[in-house]
């Protein structure tokens, strides 16, 4: 008797422990500090509760039933005949329905509200912050200012910031959890997503598709500031002494490290970015292209999906077979 005593406390100790481990852990997506965080996370509350409406119930009627219906209890009635009840099926078939209903009309609407490439309202300008996913280190251009820096991103609080992001390398996904939606990053590909901080802080930023062996040290500092801080950390950048130029800097900045230190460049070549992007199309070498040298366009996101729409939706209106190269 005694043995059975023991696993049981063992056993209510060691999930008291664990409950107190999980108390330690944070969340930042339920903690957000932007505008498309918030709406993420009421949306996750939403789902969740709405499936609590059918996961509740089912947890406490198992375990009434199951005491209610114990062999020691004479005055439950047995049925051993008993097989239908429509008014039960009509609860189980039609609470879960209207659940999956409602959650459908929540999610369409919210994938919408929720695309990354759509531009968040507001009064305030936005910033457009260019970002380049290296082996294993992020490179965030400012074009309007001329700057440029490693493993640091700064930006005004309450202002919209597009971030265009692509890959000098591997495909990896820009995430800064506490502001909302991660963008994935490929090479030759122009993607953007909308984020907006809302509260002054510092947040953690990283990549969350595996990258190679220093996936780990691909972490970064978002910075969102006041319009005044903002300005003065532009013209710290502009005080280094380091410039980045294409392709000769950008050869060495991509040679591959990890846990990289934050970096400056007071100047930038003028559209980086592009040039950037453009030799993953023409198959140049950023160590011998030049400024002059015939470069395709880059690939925006949105155009590629809105081309691909229009001819699938051409080639079905005339009865011909839609083309499938868009998937390959």
């Amino acid at each position: 008797m005694q043995q059975p005593s023991y696993w049981r406390r063992s056993g209510t100790l060691v999930l008291i422990a664990l409950c107190l481990l999980l108390a330690g852990c944070s969340s930042a997506l339920m903690d957000p500090k932007g505008v498309v965080g918030e709406t993420q996370r009421s949306l996750i509350l939403s789902s969740f509760g709405l499936m609590l409406i059918v996961v509740i119930p089912v947890i406490v009627m198992t375990i009434v039933f199951g005491w209610y219906y114990r062999r020691s209890n004479t005055m439950a009635e047995y049925l051993p005949d008993w097989a239908h009840s429509n008014w039960i099926e009509g609860i189980v078939w039609l609470v879960p329905v209207v659940i999956v209903a409602i959650l459908g009309v929540i999610t369409w609407k919210s994938s919408h509200d929720l695309d990354p490439h759509r531009a968040l309202e507001s009064d305030t300008p936005e910033l457009e912050i260019q970002v380049v996913a290296l082996d294993w280190k992020w490179l965030f251009i400012y074009p309007e200012q001329g700057i440029a820096t490693v493993n640091e991103v700064a930006f005004p609080v309450d202002t919209p910031v597009r971030f265009r992001v692509s890959s000098g390398s591997v495909m990896n996904s820009f995430f800064i959890p506490r502001l909302g939606s991660q963008i994935y990053a490929m090479a030759g590909m122009d993607n953007d997503v909308y984020l907006e901080a809302n509260e002054i802080g510092t947040y953690s930023g990283r990549s969350t598709n595996y990258s190679g062996a220093g996936f780990s040290g691909m972490i970064f500092d978002a910075h969102a500031t006041s319009d005044e801080d903002f300005d003065a950390w532009v013209e710290e950048v502009r005080q280094s002494p380091q410039t980045l130029t294409y392709p000769e800097g950008y050869s060495q900045l991509a040679e591959r490290s990890s846990f990289n230190p934050v970096e400056y460049f007071a100047s930038v070549t003028p559209e980086f970015y592009e040039r950037l992007v453009s030799s993953f199309r023409t198959g140049s070498d950023p160590e011998t292209d030049t400024q002059d040298a015939p470069r395709a366009p880059a690939i925006d996101s949105n155009e590629a999906y809105q081309t691909t729409d229009n001819q699938a939706s051409g080639e079905a209106e005339e009865g011909q077979p839609v083309s499938n190269e868009a998937g390959e």
